[in-house]
């Protein structure tokens, strides 16, 4: 028995949330006494070499360009890879691609699905018990998955990576994804992410702005503090919705939930629904020349002011300190 983790490479590198899954299935083949298989496609040596170091004990790695399009095939892959190396436990992150295949997936195994997972399940004999948030973050829940297979999608930030010296062997896999009927279409966009190559679910520092930020051409004191922390630039949905930032920037209910260490939220009042896609960040800061702004009550550092004074002078000291550094 195995416990199998669907990896993901994004722009030549092994995404983090990814890694993160990794060690939470090692700590589940622990728990279990079961060992870690790992699910990869087109990996190169130094990435098969870091899955490894994560906890994999055994790496698939396939070779199929159609995984990097649409859950349907992710589901399909792992569904072949789960029956092949008897699995009984599937570990996803709860992204973009794993909320897209782990509920395909639950449908085609009639297995036990916990979407969030927040910390490592308490095994009690067959049965699993996994926490997540509900009710926007507000509260946590235990739910208990009784199946034979489970499938268990874990909040992306939840845990630090850790890499030992753990080497995995590798297997070619291939996966037959032929029976699939599916439509590609490819969208050229152009990036305006300034922190750059980290994904705003795997982001441990985000700059993020709104409304107060009065206009688009105004974004550029956003990016300049987002470039100078290293962070990855955010947005309320009124900003997204008014097309002033990209909808994937957007971050709250109805947007990217995220939990980074720090968020730095610039001209955003503070809506129950914005609330609820940052309040597992570790750190809050909030800057607002309107110091009734409801933000200001679940922030752990606060600035009354105007952000087209408080940004500048905040990104300037960054600067001086960083210089003064090396």
């Amino acid at each position: 028995m195995s416990v199998l983790v669907y990896i993901e490479i994004n722009k030549g590198r092994v995404k983090k949330a990814s890694l993160e899954c990794v060690n939470y299935a090692a700590k589940i083949a622990e728990l279990t006494n079961s060992s870690v298989t790992a699910l990869v496609n087109n990996a190169d040596a130094a990435q098969l070499e870091e899955i490894g170091k994560a906890g994999a004990a055994k790496i698939l790695s396939v070779k199929n360009d159609k995984l990097n399009s649409d859950g349907m095939f992710v589901s399909a892959a792992v569904e072949q890879a789960a029956k092949a190396e008897n699995v009984k436990v599937i570990v996803f992150a709860f992204d973009l691609t794993g909320k897209a295949a782990a509920p395909r997936l639950s449908a085609k195994l009639k297995a036990g699905l916990v979407a969030g997972a927040v910390d490592y399940p308490t095994v009690n004999g067959n049965a699993f018990e996994v926490k997540k948030n509900v009710f926007s973050g507000k509260a946590t829940a235990v739910y208990s998955i009784n199946t034979d297979v489970k499938i268990i999608s874990l909040l992306p930030n939840s845990f630090p990576v850790k890499l030992g010296e753990n080497k995995a062997t590798v297997s070619d896999f291939n996966v037959d994804l032929s029976s699939i009927a599916s439509k590609i279409v490819v969208k050229e966009t152009k990036s305006t992410d300034v922190g750059g190559m980290i994904p705003l679910p795997e982001a441990e520092l985000v700059v993020s702005a709104g409304r107060g930020l009065k206009a688009p051409e105004n974004w550029g004191i956003v990016e300049d503090l987002a470039k100078t922390l290293g962070a990855t630039t955010a947005c309320s949905r009124p900003v997204s919705d008014m097309h002033w930032r990209p909808h994937h920037e957007h971050v709250g209910q109805t947007g990217i939930a995220i939990r980074p260490n720090l968020y730095i939220a610039i001209g955003i009042s503070g809506a129950i629904q914005h609330l609820a896609g940052v309040n597992g960040s570790k750190t809050i800061v909030v800057i607002n020349n309107d110091k009734e702004a409801p933000f200001f009550k679940s922030a752990d550092y606060g600035i009354v002011g105007d952000a087209f004074t408080v940004v500048p002078k905040l990104t300037e000291a960054l600067k001086k300190f960083k210089a003064n550094q090396n």
